[in-house]
C-alpha cells in the first residue's frame, strides 16, 4: 500500500478495517442564547464516521487531508483520541475548510467555506483491496478535487475486493453546483454495494420517484439500502426479502441532531463487516436480521442525539 505524500509510514490495515474517505472540517455550532457566539468542532460526515467506527471498535482508515492550522491539530487529536489510523492522509499546508451550523426546527443546516482550503486534496490514488469496506459520501464526493479521487477509488471499490458503502449527504448550499454534484452523487449510489441515505437526500436526488420507489429500484439489482428518517425511524430494502423492514426511532430526550445519521451510518459497517462481506459479498438477508441491524444502528445514532457533541457509543443491553 502507498502512504499519502507527507504521511509517516504505519500499519497495515488488518482484518475487517475500513477506509473512509471524505473531508474532516470544522463545524461552527451556535451555542446557548448567545446569538453570535458559536462553538468550534471537529466534523464533516466522513470524519464522523471515521469516529464512529473506531468508537464502535471497528479497525478504521481515515484518508482525507489535514492542514497546517490549529483546527487541524483539534481535528487530529480527536480522530487519534477515537482510534482512528492517519496513515494515509495528505498534509497540505492549507488552512481547514469551514461548516457554519444553522439548527433549525426542520434539522440543521449548513453554510461553507471551502476554497483554498487543505480539506478536498485527497491523495488521488488509494489501493482498497486490503479493506473490508470503503465509506464514500460527504462533500468530499462533489467538491474538487476531492471529486475526482473520490469517484477513482470507489469505481476500483466497486470493481471487486471491498463493500463500498455511499450515504451521499446531499447538501443544499450556494457553493455547490446542483446539477454535477447530483450527478456525482447518483453516479456513487449507483455503484455503491450499500447505499444509506435519507429521505431528503433520495428526493434531492431523485425528484420524480419517491423515496419508497427509489430505495426498491436500488435494492433491486442486488444492494442493501437503508433509509433515515429522522425521528420516523429507518427502513431496510433488500432483494433477499419480499419487504422493507422498518425499525421506530430509540425514544431518546433530543439534545443534538448534528453527527446523527454519521454515528447510524459507522453502526452499519459495524454490524456488516464481522458478516462476511469481503469480496463485496452481502449476507443472505431475512427480516429478522435486518431488524436486528437497524435496531443496532437506532440505538447508536441515539447515542449521539442524546448528548452534545457527535461521539458515538455502543446501545446499552436490552
Amino acid at each position: 500500500m502507498t502512504d499519502a505524500p507527507g504521511a509517516a509510514p504505519g500499519p497495515l490495515p488488518g482484518p475487517g478495517a475500513v477506509l473512509v474517505l471524505g473531508e474532516a472540517l470544522i463545524d461552527l455550532v451556535p451555542t446557548g442564547d448567545e446569538a453570535e457566539a458559536h462553538l468550534a468542532q471537529p466534523g464533516g460526515a466522513p470524519a464522523n464516521v471515521a469516529t464512529g467506527l473506531a468508537r464502535l471498535a471497528t479497525p478504521s482508515w481515515f484518508a482525507g487531508a489535514l492542514g497546517n492550522d490549529g483546527f487541524a491539530r483539534s481535528i487530529e487529536r480527536r480522530l487519534l483520541s477515537a482510534g482512528v489510523e492517519l496513515g494515509l492522509c495528505a498534509r497540505p499546508d492549507l488552512p481547514t475548510a469551514l461548516a457554519v451550523a444553522d439548527p433549525g426546527p426542520d434539522g440543521t443546516g449548513y453554510h461553507f467555506h471551502l476554497q483554498s482550503t487543505a480539506t478536498f486534496q485527497l491523495p488521488q490514488r488509494m489501493d482498497v483491496e486490503r479493506f473490508a469496506a470503503v465509506y464514500a459520501g460527504g462533500l468530499a464526493a462533489v467538491v474538487e478535487p476531492a471529486a475526482s479521487a473520490v469517484a477513482v477509488t470507489a469505481r476500483a471499490a466497486a470493481a471487486g475486493g471491498p463493500l463500498l458503502v455511499v450515504d451521499p449527504n446531499v447538501r443544499d448550499d450556494r457553493t455547490l453546483d446542483a446539477s454535477d454534484g447530483g450527478r456525482r452523487l447518483r453516479e456513487l449510489c449507483e455503484l455503491g454495494r450499500v447505499v444509506k441515505a435519507s429521505d431528503e437526500d433520495l428526493a434531492a436526488l431523485w425528484p420524480d420517484a419517491t423515496p419508497d420507489e427509489t430505495c426498491r429500484r436500488l435494492a433491486a439489482d442486488g444492494r442493501l439500502v437503508v433509509l433515515t428518517r429522522g425521528s420516523r425511524g429507518s427502513t431496510a430494502y433488500s432483494a433477499d426479502c419480499a419487504e422493507p423492514v422498518s425499525v421506530p426511532a430509540t425514544p431518546v430526550e433530543v439534545v443534538n441532531t448534528i453527527g446523527a445519521g454519521d454515528a447510524f451510518t459507522a453502526a452499519v459497517i459495524t454490524w456488516l463487516v464481522p458478516r462476511g462481506v469481503r469480496g463485496g459479498r452481502l449476507p443472505e438477508f431475512t427480516p429478522a436480521l435486518l431488524q436486528d441491524m437497524l435496531g443496532f444502528a437506532s440505538g447508536v445514532a441515539a447515542s449521539v442525539v442524546g448528548q452534545a457533541g457527535t461521539e458515538p457509543s455502543l446501545p446499552a443491553p436490552v
